[in-house]
């Protein structure tokens, strides 16, 4: 049995299931008016974790969501995971106490280091930094804007500060369907020496048994979205493939 995890993914935004293409606000799909109805249908079908997005979070800059998302993590016996908007020590806190098993840190970790590298120090495994790149480079602020850094020299550095798991999208890949960039989630993992999530293009089964084969070189699992929904991934049939 190998570590990969699936993580289905729940984006929230306006208190319902969505979907965005390329993190374009503009362009959304209503999937479910209930988000915690899809937690429950998620894990029923054999996830061991679930992944949530403040979608009104990572605009905002502070947790949008939270009393919803205290209640899914609550509601599900297995652990979640969220993003988004997650900027300072006190909001890190406060969804941690609500029940969420990890946190997940993308603009700040750009933005303001010294902030990460103390939640860092203070929670350790229960920290996973977002790296979302456009070409290479990381981009913030829910993918409005493009930084200067290259997403694997910050890994290198995030792991030396404790970082252990990232979680990496590929922009162009997400909700396009497109298959996820396997080259770049691997090359991360190998020179960051971390766990790597694959975040963004899984589409299809294969994509999947591409990411499993590198499980033993640190590609801890796979975050998909668009394709559960669209039901061209059937999350039964994908745990057999892990």
């Amino acid at each position: 049995m190998s570590s990969f995890v699936i993580y289905p993914a729940i984006d929230i935004r306006g208190g319902k299931c969505v979907r965005l293409i390329q993190g374009d606000y503009n362009q959304e799909t209503v999937y479910n008016e209930n988000p915690l109805e899809v937690a429950k249908a998620w894990e029923s079908q054999g996830a061991k974790w679930i992944h949530l997005v403040d979608l009104d979070g990572a605009k905002a800059g502070y947790p949008v969501n939270d009393k919803l998302i205290g209640e899914i993590a609550k509601s599900v016996q297995v652990p979640v995971q969220l993003g988004g908007g997650l900027r300072t020590e006190k909001d890190v806190d406060h969804v941690l106490s609500l029940g969420v098993s990890r946190v997940i840190l993308g603009t700040a970790a750009i933005e303001n280091r010294d902030f990460v590298n103390r939640v860092l120090a203070k929670h350790g495994e229960k920290v996973a930094i977002g790296l979302d790149a456009r070409d290479g480079y990381v981009a913030t602020r829910g993918w409005l804007e493009t930084s200067a850094v290259k997403a694997d020299e910050l890994a290198v550095e995030l792991a030396r500060e404790g970082a252990r798991t990232f979680i990496f999208t590929d922009i162009s890949r997400d909700g396009m369907m497109s298959g996820p960039n396997v080259e770049a989630i691997v090359h991360l993992a190998k020179v960051s020496g971390q766990t790597v999530i694959a975040s963004g293009g899984v589409s299809q089964y294969d994509d999947l048994k591409r990411l499993v084969q590198y499980a033993s070189e640190g590609v801890g699992g796979a975050i998909v979205g668009k394709a559960l929904y669209t039901g061209s991934i059937k999350l039964e049939e994908a745990q057999s493939l892990v």
